[in-house]
């Protein structure tokens, strides 16, 4: 798992009123929130954790395993590319609106740096009952089961996990990839580290119009022979192109990011859409009671 009890988490911007928030939460479910960086606020407090003026202050410190970014936008740039440069191992950016000329600067060095970066417009990463480094509520995320969630989006996921829960189905973990038209981490990458996690026996993919994010998961599926079930859902079926629905990278441009084309070749590569939250809920169900006589 790419979070556990073990991780070591620091909230750059944790002096601000999101920061302090979640920062507040994660300790209370059970997370190792060693520090937090805010430039200027050097040797204050926030809920009992200490605060640096940098990231290479709070790493001489403490080690560190992930930093959760939660900046402003005019302000991400320098703060992830510290983080970067200090070499800490996954970036986890919650900022949305950031500039996508600042995306893909911040992507091409944590490439070349070999750092693992998730979003940015990330709702994080989570593995029930053991780690979280994001927003996502906990409560809604049932722990001890076999399957992963990957999504654009953060409201789609906490409904997915919350109807799971329910039904009694537990989740292995969790990764936002977020909503803007650029991120790090994507479907591909979350499929290619699923299929090597033996806790997790099926993946649930929640996308959403715009952008080739699905389109390049179901490329890749077609041409490797992926041992686990996968099912899907795609958001905006109804919207009309050229409009942005939500998320900044959920557009339709031309002929190129529409619900159906993505549904189309998802369907192709062998996957289970469904057409609704509901209903992809029901065919997970009914899968995992197949398996279970």
């Amino acid at each position: 798992m790419w979070v556990s009890e073990d991780t070591r988490v620091i909230i750059q911007g944790i002096t601000g009123s999101q920061g302090s928030y979640h920062a507040k939460i994660m300790c209370k479910d059970g997370v190792k929130v060693v520090a937090g960086v805010t430039p200027g606020k050097g040797g204050q407090m926030v809920h009992g954790i200490p605060v640096y003026d940098t990231v290479k202050e709070a790493m001489t410190q403490h080690k560190v395993d992930v930093s959760m970014i939660m900046v402003p936008p005019s302000n991400l740039l320098q703060a992830a590319i510290e983080a970067i440069e200090n070499l800490v191992q996954t970036l986890v950016i919650i900022t949305e609106h950031v500039p996508v000329h600042d995306t893909m600067k911040i992507k091409a060095l944590a490439d070349r740096q070999g750092v693992r970066l998730v979003g940015p417009n990330s709702p994080g990463l989570i593995t029930p009952g053991r780690c979280k480094v994001g927003i996502m509520p906990a409560f809604l995320y049932g722990e001890g089961g076999n399957l992963a969630i990957v999504s654009r989006s953060g409201t789609l996921c906490h409904e997915m996990a919350s109807n799971l829960t329910f039904r009694g189905l537990g989740i292995s973990s969790v990764i936002g990839v977020g909503g803007d038209p650029i991120v790090g981490l994507n479907f591909v990458d979350a499929l290619k580290f699923y299929l090597n996690d033996p806790q997790t026996e099926a993946v649930i993919l929640l996308g959403e119009i715009g952008g080739r994010l699905e389109e390049e998961a179901a490329n890749y599926l077609k041409s490797n022979a992926y041992p686990k079930p996968v099912f899907a859902f795609i958001a905006g079926r109804h919207a009309p192109k050229g409009k942005k629905m939500g998320h900044a990278g959920a557009i339709i441009q031309g002929e190129t990011g529409s619900a159906a084309a993505k549904i189309a070749q998802l369907v192709e590569a062998g996957v289970t859409v469904a057409e609704s939250l509901e209903a992809l809920v029901s065919k997970v169900e009914t899968w995992h009671l197949g398996r279970q006589k």
